[in-house]
Order: C-alpha cells, then structure tokens, then sequence
C-alpha cells in the first residue's frame, strides 16, 4: 500500500487541503517528513508545522484524486457536519452517519450487538456520545449465573415456579440469565445460610460447600449479574471463595464494592497447603493488598500464588468455610455432596 493511500495520511492531506497548515500528528510522521521535500510546502514559524504554498495547490488535489478517489464527498460531508478533517472527526462523522443509518431499536440489546450498531465493530468502546445515539434503549451484558441451590430454593416468574432442586437434578445445576433476573424472575424459598461465590468452574463444581449454602460461579470480572443475584438476597451473608494471586486480589476487591460485607474466605488451613502447592510467581509492585488477609500479604512478599482447585478438595473445607461467618454455629447435616460427586 503506497503510503498516501493510508488512511490517517490521507486525513492529514486533506487537512493541510482544508486549512492550508499541517502539524505533525502521531501516525503521520513520514507523510509530513515526505511534504516536506516536496516543492509546495514550506515550514511555518511555528513547530513542527508546514503550510501550502497557494500556488501549489492543485498539486495537492492532484495527489489526493490519485490516492483517495471520494476525497471531496468526504470533505463537504465533514464540512456539513462541523467536523475537523482529522481520525478523531472521521471516526465521528462515521458514528454519526451510522446513527443515521440505523433500523429501529428494540428495548433492549446486548452490549456488542449494540456497539456494533452505533460503532465500528462489537468491540469497539461505548463512549457517552455512542451510548447517545442508542436513545433509550436498555444495554445488557447477558451473563448467566449458575447456581448449586440450597435445600428449598424456587425459582418463581409469573405464575410458574419451579423447585430449583428438581432443575439441578436434571441440568446439574441452575442457570438463571441477567435478563430473566431483571425481567421478574426470583429466587425464593428459605433463605441460604450463606451465598459463596466461587471464582474458578472446577472449584464450583467440585467443591463440598457447607450444609445449607447457596453456591454460584463468578467468572473473573463477569460480575453484572451477580450483582442482579445480590439484590435478591438481602441479608443472606456472602462469602467469596477464589484464587490467592494479584488477579484474586482485584477480583475480591470489586466484589467487595458491590457488597461492603463481603467475606474473603481465605481460612487458616489454606497456608497448610502452600509449601506443596504454591507456585512461584510475581506480584506486581504497584498491586496495593494492605486490606488483604495475612496469608495473601506473606504470598506477595515472597512472590507465590495459591490456586484454590487443591483446597476445594481438602475435606475440611466446608467446616473452615462455616467457621468464617459470624457467629458460626455447628451445622448438625452432613455437607452436600459437590456437583461432580458420583460422576
């Protein structure tokens, strides 16, 4: 590709088109070395800056015809929108005219699906001026919850309600979507003796929660919809259960903003397993972990990570789980069998 049929080197021709100066921009610093040499621009008393000499300028046109075609739709399309000709006015005449474009919305959409609509692409950042020309409609995640429900669980929407033991006796375990969540669906029955959120899939599954706990998956930062469970359970205590590493760290930090009682389940018997299981790994210096429980401090200041897979079997787990609520009473069940039990 020759390098005036770049894109941000033919926003800067046209520029220097527009307004007859041209500074040097990130991106464009060959195109602004190579106007240099050329006979109809000269440099400007200020820095980094060259101008168009007026009698040269059908040279420019002449290179702009020859490696961007539709130069001058694009310029009065900039123009009649007020827009500078550069990536930044480029990129936003092309939200704008795709705003324009766009076929009635539903109510609601997912979040690529939206972002595709108003943006370039479905990864492209949602922005305040983008998420303007969605209007009103509602923007979703779409995550799914999964649940191993505690005994008398229900799920209830409308006039149905379903026993969620029956449906993890089917499924394997619930999986309630953000949608159904803020579209009515509820959760009710006794409530839990506590909720533990659990970081890693195998955990989840393999685990022997304590008799009585309502266990849910929280994959890394995909925390919408626990968020959307949360609310549902008021004053049930949640406890969060995931790896000892700089991103467990973060992770229970941005749980605990969205529930201030949340418990970090780092029980004693974890350091048990450190000088076997503990692998050698650094933790960022800028990582601030004061606030952190003492086991997770000693890891960073001899730079070692603890997966939680190897606890989730350790058949004391359920025990030291319970011990970590206030007030924890001796349960007189036996603890549930983890999901993969029997398997």
């Amino acid at each position: 590709m020759s390098l005036w049929a770049e894109e941000p080197v033919r926003l800067a021709l046209l520029a220097l088109w527009r307004a007859g100066r041209l500074r040097r921009r990130q991106g464009c610093g060959a195109a602004f070395d190579e106007l240099l040499r050329l006979p109809w621009t000269r440099r400007t008393g200020r820095r980094d800056e060259l101008a168009l000499e007026p009698a040269r300028r059908a040279d420019l046109e002449a290179l702009l015809d020859g490696s961007w075609p539709g130069w001058r739709d694009a310029a009065a399309r900039l123009e009649a929108r007020g827009l500078p000709a550069d990536e930044r006015g480029w990129r936003r005449l092309a939200d704008l005219e795709r705003r324009a474009a766009l076929p009635p919305l539903p109510a609601r959409l997912n979040l690529r699906t939206a972002t595709a609509a108003v943006g370039p692409h479905s990864k492209a950042g949602l922005g305040d001026a983008r998420r303007e020309g969605l209007g009103d409609v509602e923007v979703t995640r779409d995550g799914v919850v999964r649940l191993r429900p505690h005994p008398g669980l229900r799920l209830v929407r409308g006039g149905v309600a379903l026993e969620a033991a029956d449906v993890a006796a089917v499924l394997g375990e619930v999986a309630v979507s953000e949608r159904a969540l803020r579209d009515g669906t509820r959760l009710e029955g006794p409530p839990a003796r506590a909720l533990l959120l659990v970081e890693n899939k195998g955990a989840f599954v393999d685990l022997t929660p304590p008799s009585g706990w309502l266990v849910a998956h929280v994959p890394g930062w995909d925390t919408a919809t626990v968020g959307a469970l949360l609310a549902q359970l008021p004053g049930v205590p949640v406890v969060h259960f995931g790896d000892l590493d700089p991103n467990g760290v973060r992770i229970a930090r941005h749980l605990r903003a969205l529930c201030p009682g949340l418990v970090w389940a780092v029980p004693p018997l974890w350091a048990e397993h450190a000088p076997a299981r503990a692998l050698p790994r650094p933790w960022p210096p800028d990582l601030d972990h004061a606030d952190a429980p003492a086991l997770v401090r000693d890891l960073a200041a001899r730079g070692l990570w603890l997966e939680q897979e190897p606890l989730a079997l350790d058949p004391r787990l359920p025990a030291a789980l319970a011990a970590l609520l206030p007030g924890a009473e001796p349960t007189d069940q036996p603890p549930e069998q983890g999901a993969g039990a029997g398997r």
